[in-house]
C-alpha cells in the first residue's frame, strides 16, 4: 500500500494492455484513481480523527518498511538501500510516535485491529532485535489479542531460521515470500537481491516453524524470462507446495529505473512480456495449479484450502475496513477518507518529531465513490455477489450498469449465476483493463500522478 509519485509529471495509466508493455500503470489498486487526492482534503483526517464518536468498521494497521538491500528494477514503492542503523532507529521511533497519535484520538481510542500487515521494501531487512522492540511497543500502544491476521512479507534472502522464529512469535499468521522467479539469472537482471538457494533455505525453515499461511509469490514477464523458465518457476512452486501462491503480471510505472532506461534509450515499449504472454503465463500458472489441487480465488492468487486459507486484509481491505497507515508514503483509509503521508523519509520523520500530522493529501469520497469503490475491488475476486451491493449501498448493480454487463456478457467474459455476476478466467486475466468501465465519468479520462 505505497507508491511513489512521478513527481509534476501527469501521465495516463495503460488500460489496453492488448500488445506491448508500454510504461504506467495499470493495475487498479484504489479508487477514485490517486490523481484525484489532494492537499485540500489532508484536514478531513484530522477533524474525523477528533470526531466524538469511535469509528465502527473493522480496524487494521499498515506498517511501511522502507528498506531493502537493493531496489529492483521494476519497483515503483517508497524504498531506500541507504540508511545506515541510526536512520532506521530514528525511523521506527517515528513510526512509534505516529501510532500514538492515532491510538490517542476519540475515532480510534480503544479499538483494536483486526487485521495488521507489514509491507515494503522489505520487512524483513530489520533485525530481530528490532522486530521484537517494535511489535512489542505496537501492541502496548494497541493490543493485538483481536486480530485475526498479521501478514509479513520478506525476501527470502534477509531471512534466518533464528529471524523466522521471532517473526512466529511476535504473531505472523501469513509470511509471504517474494519469490519472484526461480533462476538465479532472472533474479539478478532484474534487480533483485535473493538468489534460489536462499528460497529454499528460507520456505524450509519456515515450514520447519509451523506458520499458518505461507504465501509464495511469482511475477510473469520479468526481464529475460522465457516461456521455458516460466514452467519451470511454475513446477517449482507446485513442488514447493505453499498454502497460497500470488502471481502479478509485470507493469513497468514511471519512476522504476526499467522506463529510465527506455526513457534514455527513446523506447516506447518495455523489454519485457507482452500482454498476451503474460496472460498465457499466468492463466498456465493457474491451470497448472489447479491441476495440483489449487483453488483460484482471485486474479492474482490461488489457494490450497479455500477454507483454511484466508486473505484477511485484502477482504477487510476490499468490503470497507479502516486503515491506518505508518510510515514515509504509506495508504490509509478511514471513514470514507483515503490518505498518503508524505513521499520523503526525511520530510516525514520531521513532521511527526514536530509533533505534526504527517499526511499528504487525501480525498474525503462520496458514498457513491465508496460503493463503485467496493465493486470494482470485489470483482478483482471474479465472482460480485449483487445482494452485498443491495444490502449496503442500496444498489442493484445490474441494473445502474446494465449496458456494461450486457456487453461483457456478450463478449463471453461474464455471465450471471443466481445472485452472482462471475468472470470467466480469460476476463479476470485482464481486469484491471475491464474495471476502468464502472468508473464514475469524470475518472475514467483519470491521469496517475
Amino acid at each position: 500500500m505505497s507508491e511513489d509519485t512521478c513527481g509534476d509529471t501527469f501521465v495516463k495509466p495503460d488500460v489496453e494492455t492488448k500488445d506491448d508493455t508500454k510504461a504506467g500503470n495499470y493495475f487498479v489498486s484504489n479508487y477514485p484513481p490517486f490523481s484525484f487526492w489532494g492537499e485540500e482534503d489532508a484536514p478531513c483526517v484530522e477533524s474525523l480523527l477528533n470526531s466524538p464518536e469511535p469509528g465502527d468498521a473493522p480496524l487494521g494497521l499498515y506498517y511501511h518498511v522502507p528498506f531493502c538491500r537493493k531496489r529492483c528494477h521494476f519497483c515503483y514503492f517508497r524504498v531506500y538501500t541507504d540508511k545506515n542503523s541510526s536512520d532506521i532507529r530514528r525511523y521506527l521511533s517515528a513510526t512509534m510516535q505516529e501510532l500514538r497519535q492515532y491510538a490517542e484520538r476519540p475515532y480510534v481510542a480503544g479499538r483494536k485491529p483486526k487485521y495488521v500487515y507489514f509491507g515494503g521494501g522489505t520487512p524483513s531487512y530489520l533485525s530481530a532485535q528490532q522486530l521484537t522492540e517494535l511489535t512489542d511497543e505496537m501492541k502496548a500502544i494497541m493490543p493485538w489479542d483481536e486480530t485475526e491476521e498479521v501478514t509479513f512479507e520478506c525476501e527470502p534472502g534477509t531471512l534466518t531460521e533464528k529471524k523466522l522464529e521471532v517473526i512466529k512469535n511476535f504473531g505472523v499468521t501469513r509470511l509471504s515470500l517474494g519469490i519472484e522467479n526461480f533462476s538465479d539469472h532472472v533474479l539478478d537482471i532484474n534487480g533483485r537481491a535473493h538468489r534460489s538457494p536462499e528460497v529454499f533455505r528460507a520456505y524450509d525453515y519456515a515450514r520447519g516453524l509451523g506458520f499458518d499461511n505461507v504465501n509464495v509469490d511469482l511475477i510473469a514477464g520479468m526481464l529475460d524470462e522465457t516461456d521455458e523458465n516460466w514452467v519451470d518457476s511454475v513446477g517449482k512452486v507446485i513442488d514447493l507446495s505453499p498454502d497460497c501462491v500470488t502471481i502479478y503480471q509485470m507493469e513497468i510505472p514511471f519512476n522504476t529505473t526499467i522506463y529510465k532506461s527506455m526513457k534514455e534509450e527513446g523506447k516506447l515499449s518495455a523489454p519485457v512480456a507482452d500482454w498476451p504472454t503474460k496472460r498465457r503465463w499466468a492463466d498456465y500458472a493457474f491451470s497448472e495449479l489447479e491441476n495440483a489441487g489449487y483453488t483460484v480465488t482471485s486474479a492474482y492468487t490461488a489457494v490450497k484450502d479455500p477454507e483454511a486459507t484466508k486473505f484477511v486484509y485484502r477482504d477487510r481491505l476490499w468490503t470497507g475496513a479502516d486503515m491506518v497507515s505508518l510510515g514515509v508514503a504509506s495508504f490509509g483509509h478511514l471513514g470514507g477518507i483515503h490518505y498518503q503521508n508524505l513521499v520523503h523519509i526525511d520530510d516525514y520523520i520531521k513532521k511527526i518529531e514536530e509533533g505534526g500530522a504527517p499526511v499528504r493529501r487525501a480525498l474525503l469520497t462520496t458514498e457513491e465513490e465508496r460503493f463503485i469503490r467496493e465493486l470494482i475491488l470485489q470483482f478483482k475476486l471474479g465472482r460480485v455477489n449483487l445482494g452485498y451491493f443491495r444490502d449496503k449501498f442500496g444498489e442493484k448493480v445490474e441494473e445502474r450498469f446494465s449496458e456494461i454487463l450486457a456487453d461483457l456478457e456478450q463478449l463471453g467474459d461474464l455471465s450471471r449465476e443466481g445472485d452472482e455476476l462471475v468472470l470467466t478466467r480469460e476476463a479476470l486475466l485482464r481486469v484491471d483493463s475491464i474495471l476502468h468501465r464502472f468508473f464514475l465519468p469524470k475518472h475514467r479520462d483519470a491521469r496517475y500522478v
